[in-house]
């Protein structure tokens, strides 16, 4: 999985990297500009988004689709001043925004902070209109990464990314064989009023934060027997999931507002939403974050009981599900949702097993 970024000793004699960065540092801190300057990429935490989470390119896509590349591309810079309208992961990114401005205030040096990237395989053309877009909005995206048709996966880890968010299903499930933590992004069908000060984020606990080796159990055996195995290894902890890192980076940063007396006016707030039983199985979940070192603001256990209703009462920026028809029942009650498509549920729906096609002879 994604390994969060330690803080390392800088050594006596800086690397060649480090003397580029410092080189760097030294040329901005000489320029007058109210734009932030991107945090060291091995300091921060970074979040790649695509093009089409970011903006709504639906038209575009359809365009590209039934037109063709060089239409696509013309139709784009034809209309490269009029900005795109806000997709899917806008309101995370403007939420790790506002995160990012009180660590600026806190801290005014660090550069423990949120950076994002924009992770596209669109021309190099298509980028102005991006570029304009996001200058619209006022959004700090500094780094791009284009690629012109080519999948941008192998980028992923050269930027050092924490997280991956993405429309195309194979690109995440990609990342996540890379050991990246990556989801694929829904929109909802309906609006929900999300907060403008505090970066909210739920995540499903078996094959989200956790590996599905408990998943495994329930999909193969049944209730009854989950239940005795959770209590039976109770204190062993869980293995993690592709999720993990990515609550272990956010958990990082609220220790920076914590460490000011700033617990309960943090702007981040987790949330762990999970279908499990508290009594019958919940320990096992808790302790397990307990020996990670991590914390999680507020634990659901639903029993069974369907997310949404529950969703929309927390107003996540992002939630995150292995399982589909838990996307769905988010989605229809305005949850924006992001699918993991990791573990033994990708081969189920609604608890039933999903039967391949037979293969010819």
């Amino acid at each position: 999985m994604s390994e969060i970024k330690p803080n390392e000793a800088v050594p006596a004699e800086k690397s060649g990297d480090e003397r580029d960065w410092a080189a760097a540092k030294a040329f901005f801190d000489n320029l007058k500009t109210k734009v932030p300057r991107p945090p060291k990429p091995q300091n921060a935490v970074t979040i790649a988004v695509s093009s089409r989470t970011l903006f709504d390119l639906v038209a575009e896509r359809k365009v590209f689709e039934e037109e063709g590349l060089e239409t696509y591309v013309a139709h784009q810079v034809e209309h490269e001043h009029e900005p795109l309208k806000p997709g899917a992961a806008f309101p995370f990114v403007k939420a790790l925004m506002n995160v990012n401005a009180r660590l600026r205030a806190l801290y005014p040096d660090s550069e423990e902070l949120f950076d994002i990237v924009l992770m596209t395989n669109n021309h190099a053309q298509v980028g102005v209109r991006l570029i304009n877009s996001i200058n619209h909005y006022g959004l700090t995206i500094e780094r791009f990464c284009m690629t012109g048709g080519k999948s941008p996966i192998g980028y992923l880890k050269a930027y050092l990314t924490n997280l991956y968010l993405s429309r195309d299903s194979k690109k995440v499930t990609e990342a996540i064989e890379e050991g990246i933590a990556a989801a694929t992004m829904f929109r909802p069908t309906a609006d929900a009023g999300l907060s403008d000060t505090q970066l909210r984020v739920a995540f499903d606990g078996d094959a989200v934060l956790f590996s599905d080796e408990s998943e495994i159990i329930v999909k193969q055996h049944g209730l009854d027997t989950f239940f005795e195995h959770e209590k039976k290894f109770e204190n062993k902890p869980l293995a993690q999931g592709p999720l993990k890192c990515f609550l272990e980076a956010l958990g990082k940063l609220q220790r920076k507002f914590y460490a000011k007396n700033e617990r309960l006016n943090c702007p981040i707030r987790t949330f762990l939403v999970t279908a499990r039983s508290a009594a019958s199985s919940g320990a096992r979940v808790l302790k397990t974050l307990r020996s990670w070192g991590l914390e999680i603001d507020e634990a659901l256990f639903l029993a069974g009981a369907p997310k949404g209703p529950l969703l929309q009462k927390i107003k996540p920026h992002i939630f995150f599900d292995d399982q589909m028809f838990h996307i769905e029942g988010a989605q229809e009650m305005g949850t924006i949702s992001a699918h993991v498509p990791y573990g033994i549920g990708q081969k189920y729906h609604k608890g039933t097993l999903i039967k391949e096609p037979e293969k010819k002879e």
